[in-house]
């Protein structure tokens, strides 16, 4: 593979002149795992860039590589790296580890006391979270903030979500908390089992996947019947 040199730095205005690239590669890469993300304008990227709430990547030559910017919900207490996007030709590269180590630094930087979360069906993105320190939650220990579950209204799994009370999904909740026991037993020792491998997450993802889709499916049998 040809080695290509990255700068991976904190977006501002400049990097306007990507926002329109960013939000197609976003909405493309959603259909093509068959989930969603809340779908965001150019606008609203240019709105992270100004407010010096994103990182981008871009080759030695000025062609964009990556994304991922910040949200901060709760007032403040909660914060999510979100849109994490890699343009296609350069998924081979590491890159997306290189852009979460860098929103994370960021986040923490500007929100040195929230909570750091994220909410993912892609098993490589749950990996890189474990290396950050994330261990995996249930989503009540996620925001309450009603404008960051509308952003699921998008997602083809919102139906999924809602039938759940909105405690389960087939995206796994991950948290960073800064205040959380550095020597806690049991989360270190789940963290380390999300380590060993790229395959044990992809089999959770898998499993959690199946199971959700069908007893989403045996409802709707029963509906049918009854109907």
């Amino acid at each position: 593979m040809e080695e290509i040199s990255f700068k991976i730095i904190v977006a501002d205005s400049s990097h306007k002149k990507y926002s329109e690239q960013i939000t197609d590669e976003m909405e493309n890469s959603a259909k093509a795992r068959g989930t969603g993300i809340a779908k965001r304008s150019p606008a609203y990227i240019e709105t992270k860039m100004d407010e010096g709430k994103a990182v981008i990547a871009l080759t030695s030559d000025g062609v964009w590589a990556g994304f991922c910017y910040i949200e901060a919900w709760g007032h403040g207490k909660f914060v999510a790296n979100s849109g994490l996007i890699v343009a296609p030709q350069f998924r081979k590269y590491g890159l997306a580890r290189k852009i979460k180590q860098e929103i994370f630094k960021l986040s923490r930087k500007k929100y040195p006391d929230s909570k750091i979360f994220g909410l993912t069906t892609g098993a490589a993105v749950m990996k890189i979270n474990s290396e950050l320190g994330y261990i995996p939650v249930s989503y009540s220990d996620l925001t309450d903030d009603q404008e960051f579950w509308k952003g699921c209204q998008s997602c083809v799994n919102y139906e999924i979500l809602m039938s759940k009370n909105r405690q389960n999904c087939l995206c796994t909740a991950m948290l960073y908390d800064p205040h959380a026991k550095k020597n806690h037993t049991e989360e270190l020792a789940l963290r380390d089992d999300f380590k060993k491998e790229l395959k044990l997450f992809d089999r959770w993802v898998r499993l959690k996947k199946f199971v959700m889709l069908k007893l989403t499916k045996s409802k709707d049998t029963v509906k049918s019947i009854f109907l």
